[in-house]
């Protein structure tokens, strides 16, 4: 599989990690009132869909760069590559 990284061009998948659903990004506010039940739900209770799906990969071989990368979970087409922290900022988020 081949992802078109947005600075680098196309890379071999092999040269990155996948580390999960994009959903990663948003984390929840440790301070909130309900922080544990918002952890939770954030760390195991993850949808598994079948379809076009964000997730997050690793770039470890090459420039360390994280990128959410929208790919479909049946076919393996790759229709979208983001840097992750151009997708958190534009979800609002500062990382």
């Amino acid at each position: 599989m081949i992802i078109n990284h947005p600075l680098l061009g196309p890379r071999d998948s092999q040269e990155f990690v996948y580390l999960g659903d994009a959903s990663l990004i948003d984390r929840p506010d440790w301070q909130a009132e309900n922080a544990v039940d918002q952890f939770h739900e954030y760390l195991y209770q993850r949808t598994n869909p079948a379809g076009e799906h964000q997730e997050l990969w690793f770039h470890e071989q090459g420039d360390r760069s994280w990128l959410v990368v929208t790919r479909n979970t049946l076919t393996h087409e790759i229709t979208a590559v983001e840097l992750a922290r151009d997708v958190a900022r534009r979800r609002g988020r500062s990382k």
